[in-house]
């Protein structure tokens, strides 16, 4: 069991240094698609390597540009979402210094924010409002945190803003990890004390997963407040996630 374990972690930790090199070598020299298309080649080889299997679950068409919120379960998340969609994602900070990944994430144009940073808000916010009026998918996670699957905590409202400025529509997307039964996975959810390491090893050393992605219903953001989408989006996510189960 250890020398399977061993090996399914070299097989992620080679796929990681293929990345990092692909992430400096390859993105600054090609397109936007391109880009996209080896994000999301890489995403479902690494969950792949992870025993994750992705399906997009029955809903909304998925919008090319817009404002894309989801609720946050995993560290899993970004490459579920980029497996199937590729974005560009807003995170929490902490995830910057994450082993590997978290360079690789900002290699790949993640924008890491710190919490209670008014001014880098501000800037940051610019940014994303330049980013969608570019015709981009830029992707956040309104929690802020993760929390346990079935539960969503309140959205935040103040990245909802950048869809009003950018004149774009907010598509929430429902995200939940099952096993062959359909149950929740909770061998994936990344609470608490949990270090990335320690979920890592769960992960590789536990049953296959399915991550389990629903687009929804799409929210015009014309005319409207940041905390109506924020609730709206809230109250969307939720609702999908207890249909799922």
């Amino acid at each position: 069991m250890k020398i399977r374990l061993a090996l399914r972690l070299a097989r992620v930790v080679v796929h990681l240094v293929a990345g990092l090199a692909t992430c400096a070598l390859v993105f600054p020299l090609v397109s936007l698609a391109t880009r996209e298309r080896l994000t999301r080649r890489w995403s479902r080889k690494l969950l792949g390597l992870c025993r994750v299997s992705v399906e997009q679950a029955p809903g909304a068409p998925v919008l090319e540009h817009a404002l894309i919120v989801a609720n946050h379960v995993s560290w899993l998340d970004i490459f579920v979402i980029n497996a199937l969609h590729p974005c560009r994602f807003v995170a929490k900070a902490e995830i910057r210094s994450w082993p590997v990944l978290g360079w690789l994430a900002a290699a790949a144009g993640t924008v890491f924010i710190a919490r209670g940073n008014r001014r880098e808000l501000r800037h940051i916010f610019k940014g994303l409002v330049t980013v969608l009026q570019e015709g981009q998918r830029v992707a956040f996670f309104p929690e802020g945190t993760t929390s346990r699957q079935g539960e969503v905590l309140p959205f935040h409202a103040n990245l909802f803003e950048a869809a009003i400025d950018a004149k774009v529509a907010v598509q929430p997307y429902a995200l939940s990890y099952v096993d062959a039964s359909g149950a929740y996975h909770h061998s994936v959810d990344y609470t608490g004390d949990t270090t990335f390491v320690d979920s890592l090893f769960t992960i590789l050393e536990g049953k296959p997963v399915i991550a389990r992605l629903q687009p929804l219903a799409p929210i015009d953001a014309t005319g409207a407040h940041r905390r109506e989408l924020a609730e709206a989006a809230q109250e969307a996510v939720g609702a999908a996630l207890l249909c799922d189960m």
